[in-house]
């Protein structure tokens, strides 16, 4: 799963969220380290749909604008569950390696 992915889901997981609550949940999920564009995360969020991940949870106007609420779906809340722990074991594996003693670095 890439990264920018990874983090929508993430993001998603505390509840449902338009594009800009995203973007910026991810900004700070990720430490500042991932600015999603605009662009970037609308492919993404229509991957994500395409893919039954997410779903539109509700539609709203502010501003004469449509704001679109997404939400995770249980295929998502599962596949981004499998994905955080094949993660933590691959750090795991990989720290215990930097240290075979299986002390903290």
């Amino acid at each position: 799963m890439q990264e920018a992915a990874f983090l929508i889901l993430t993001a998603l997981a505390a509840g449902s969220q338009h594009g800009y609550g995203i973007i910026t949940d991810v900004k700070e999920i990720s430490g500042d380290r991932v600015r999603l564009r605009a662009a970037t995360l609308y492919t993404a969020l229509d991957r994500l749909r395409a893919d039954g991940l997410i779903t539109v949870d509700r539609e709203e106007v502010v501003d004469n604008r449509l704001r679109r609420y997404y939400r995770l779906t249980p295929n998502g809340s599962g596949l981004l569950a499998a994905e955080a722990a094949r993660l933590r074991a691959n750090a795991d594996a990989a720290l215990r390696r930097l240290n075979p003693a299986g002390g903290v670095i």
